[in-house]
């Protein structure tokens, strides 16, 4: 009996790190991967066994990527993190996590994405590392420099969508989406600045040093200025990008979209929502609502109306 005792303990300890650095991968924000699958939507493959394989095995390796990241970035903000109201209470910034234990795991996570990686071909494998460098750089630099942070952040998800281009081999994706996932993302990127900017108040600097350089002003600015332009440019795409079906059809989501970016500027600026977008959309039901319509529209438009 006393012997089976620290075996059951160690156990009962490794099962509760995995946990814990479970958590700390944020299986929450594995959303934003998405992107992944725009390709194979907007290019009409969706039905199609291999490219929808292809896909869905990218959109599992940027989660796991992605997961890397974020345990890097915990690591790297650890002291930081203790200092903010929310981020103190993530497994590694309280102490409940190993910092030892972490690394192994994202390590691990790492070696599992070779074998996939290697199947999907050199160009995936190309954008995947690369995407991975550039996290870990912004992760140790870039997150410091003002703007180039949230430009930094909106390149992760242009490469996500590239990913989901090169394992389809799309033919008639259009560079107008490109430009929408740039400007969708510097949305959520500024969103996110400016939720910490309300959340931490006088002490934003000490949490994180780049809030430093930002204002509500300034954040509410730029937000007014990318969702106006995000605005634009959807609409110059529905009505212009070459893979579009000819009736034209595709301008019926602009409203969605409309909505979409209203309804959040409505819930941080009349609500006072400070939590970031990617849990925003998680707990609102209207966001929720929109985001199910634009898909259904967007599937009617490429699969059932094209013509």
């Amino acid at each position: 009996m006393s012997e089976a005792t620290p075996a059951r303990s160690q156990a009962t300890s490794t099962s509760s790190q995995m946990r814990l650095l479970l958590k700390t991968m944020r299986p929450k924000q594995w959303t934003k991967n998405i992107f992944v699958w725009a390709a194979l939507i907007f290019d009409g493959k969706l039905f199609r066994f291999d490219p929808f394989v292809r896909t869905l095995a990218t959109f599992i390796l940027f989660c796991l990527v992605s997961s890397v990241v974020y345990i890097i970035n915990d690591l790297v903000d650890i002291e930081k993190d203790r200092q903010h109201p929310q981020k103190r209470n993530r497994p590694l910034a309280s102490g409940a996590l190993s910092p030892r234990f972490a690394v192994a795991g994202a390590s691990v996570l790492l070696l599992i994405t070779v074998p996939p990686v290697i199947w999907l071909g050199p160009e995936l494998a190309l954008i995947l590392y690369g995407y991975l460098a550039l996290m870990i750089v912004y992760s140790f630099w870039l997150k410091n420099i003002v703007i180039v942070d949230v430009l930094t952040l909106a390149a992760g998800f242009v490469l996500r969508v590239a990913a989901g281009v090169v394992v389809v081999s799309a033919e008639r994706f259009s560079p107008w989406m490109y430009v929408c996932t740039v400007l969708l993302a510097l949305f959520l990127g500024l969103g996110k600045r400016r939720q910490e900017i309300v959340l931490m108040g006088d002490n934003a600097g000490n949490a994180r040093a780049i809030l430093q350089e930002y204002n509500l002003r300034f954040v509410d600015e730029m937000l007014g200025l990318v969702s106006s332009t995000t605005v634009m440019a959807y609409s110059f795409y529905t009505f212009s990008a070459p893979n579009l079906p000819p009736n034209h059809l595709m301008m019926l989501t602009i409203p969605f979209v409309l909505y979409g970016l209203f309804r959040y500027l409505y819930l941080i600026h009349v609500k006072g929502e400070t939590d970031p977008p990617d849990i925003v959309v998680l707990k609102d039901r209207a966001l929720q609502l929109d985001v199910l319509l634009f898909g259904v529209m967007v599937f009617l438009v490429f699969y059932v109306f094209r013509a």
